[in-house]
């Protein structure tokens, strides 16, 4: 192999590697429920677009009617369990004392929030639930003109 093959092949590789670390980009739908967006226009359907859905949190992005582009954060929680152990052990591997901690991540169902500002001013914050594992869930927002929104993704 010359040295412009191998520089190709280690820069591909690191593109790879990049784009695997992404985490992906999954849509969620703000549906109004009250306020005046949902006067206006009860079919109404905000498209929002949440990237790292892969991780534990990451950017989030939406346009509301009049209000303008709206770009903010969402974040998951990921619940553990902790467990401590002390006591005695008495086998030819671990003689004497035993102190320790142990966590882990647990499956189920995990609370997230979501916090957007509009180039208008205007804030959004909500709560969700999501499946551990998923990039789907429900929950509720609202912003600070009095807006309330139904969240899916």
């Amino acid at each position: 192999m010359t040295i412009l093959t191998l520089r190709r092949t280690a820069a591909l590789s690191a593109l790879l590697l990049l784009t695997a670390c992404t985490g992906g980009t999954s849509s969620m739908q703000l549906y109004p429920l009250q306020g005046e967006i949902a006067d206006a226009d009860p079919t109404l359907v905000i498209q929002a677009t949440a990237k790292n859905t892969g991780g534990t949190s990451g950017p989030l992005t939406f346009t509301l009617p009049e209000r303008g582009r709206c770009e903010g954060t969402w974040s998951s929680l990921t619940p553990r369990t902790v467990s401590n152990s002390k006591g005695l052990a008495l086998t030819w591997r671990k003689t004497g004392g035993e102190v320790g901690t142990e966590s882990e991540t647990v499956a189920g169902v995990n609370n997230g929030e979501i916090y957007a500002v509009c180039e208008d001013g205007t804030r959004v914050q909500g709560t969700f639930v999501i499946g551990s594992g998923t990039a789907s869930g429900t929950g509720q927002a609202s912003d600070t003109n009095g807006n309330v929104y139904k969240l899916l993704f």
